[in-house]
């Protein structure tokens, strides 16, 4: 057997063996989908009112809504604030979403307000939300909480459209919709975005479905562990996949699970002086191709610089280079297949 392909046989076989002692310490692992959301409250006088299928306020049953849904979002790599409409106001500031921050401000929603004089400017709502959306970067689910009334003002479909033209925005609307003109509404904020999320309070009133619901907008579950699959066997002897070094959706960002797969290779690498090694970087289908050449660029310089800065290892022996989503090895038609494509491998420098 020659050195190369006893060096890739020893790379492969411990990095594998690293790989699974690791991913099987791991519970079930949830991935953020998003990088903020905000809960959006109608805070006007029809949500005062008695839901007819219900016989209870719309309002007193949406902040029952949101203490139940906050306990349920899972704190993860997310900013999270909670706001209301008809008037505007923040009640809990955009910030690192926990659990317990958000309880002060569903307490701050009046259940018994008076009606009478209060209007539904949800247009007017969606416009004064939107330097909040200056501020923040990456993707954001708006979780709109309405009956859809809405009376005056601008019109806030087409505020919505806006909205989601200017910035990375998905609105999902969870409905208390008792009238033909609240349901008319809804129907058509629901359409402006594709990844919105459909459901209603009876619906979310279900703890699977309220997980399958915050599953849809928000995470989404990864595998605990990550087998080697069949395609490896086929590949040529110079490549070494390291099967854990998957990347969470349209990130390049090194996660502490990564660190003992890659102090495995830097030791490996310092103990063969002569070897020399191409980090290449894979996406899976989501986004254009332009984007995704970048992006594969930016995981495979992710793992070269931590090899150098991190492992110690020379520059002028790490080369990087991206494929973008031209090289899939798993379906992406799947979560778990479009998870495992977003990956990182090294092949070895003949």
């Amino acid at each position: 057997m020659s050195q190369l392909k006893r060096l890739s046989l020893l790379l492969s076989v411990t990095i594998l063996a690293t790989v699974f002692l690791a991913s099987s310490a791991l519970a079930e692992k949830l991935v953020p989908k998003v990088d903020n959301f905000i809960l959006f409250v109608d805070y006007s006088g029809s949500m005062a009112m008695l839901h007819k299928d219900v016989n209870k306020r719309k309002i007193v049953l949406v902040k029952e809504l949101l203490t139940s849904m906050t306990q349920a979002i899972p704190e993860l790599q997310y900013m999270g604030g909670l706001f209301t409409f008809a008037p505007f106001e923040e009640e809990v500031a955009m910030a690192p979403y926990r659990k317990a921050a958000m309880k002060p401000g569903i307490d701050k929603i009046k259940g018994d307000y008076e009606i009478f004089n209060r209007r539904t400017p949800m247009g007017a709502g969606l416009l004064d939300i939107e330097p909040t959306l200056k501020k923040l970067s990456g993707k954001t689910a708006i979780i709109m909480f309405t009956d859809g009334d809405e009376n005056q003002g601008i019109d806030p479909v087409a505020e919505a459209k806006l909205l989601a033209s200017k910035y990375n925005v998905c609105f999902h609307v969870v409905s208390y919709a008792d009238t033909k003109h609240g349901v008319e509404i809804i129907d058509q904020l629901r359409k402006i975005s594709p990844c919105s999320c459909i459901n209603d309070i009876m619906g979310l009133a279900d703890k699977a479905k309220m997980d399958d619901f915050l599953k849809c907008a928000l995470y989404t579950v990864q595998p605990d562990v990550v087998p080697a699959p069949a395609p490896a066997k086929t590949e040529s002897p110079d490549l070494v996949v390291l099967r854990n070094l998957n990347f969470d959706f349209d990130k390049s960002v090194i996660k502490d699970q990564f660190v003992p797969i890659l102090q495995q290779a830097a030791q490996i690498l310092k103990d063969n002086p002569k070897l020399s090694i191409v980090c290449e970087g894979h996406t899976d289908s989501k986004g254009t191709v332009e984007y995704n050449q970048k992006l594969s660029e930016r995981r495979a310089t992710a793992v070269r610089d931590w090899l150098v800065t991190k492992g110690g290892i020379p520059a002028s022996r790490i080369g990087v280079t991206g494929y973008g989503k031209t090289m899939p090895k798993f379906d992406n038609n799947t979560d778990e297949g479009r998870y495992l494509n977003r990956r990182v491998e090294l092949r070895l420098n003949k």
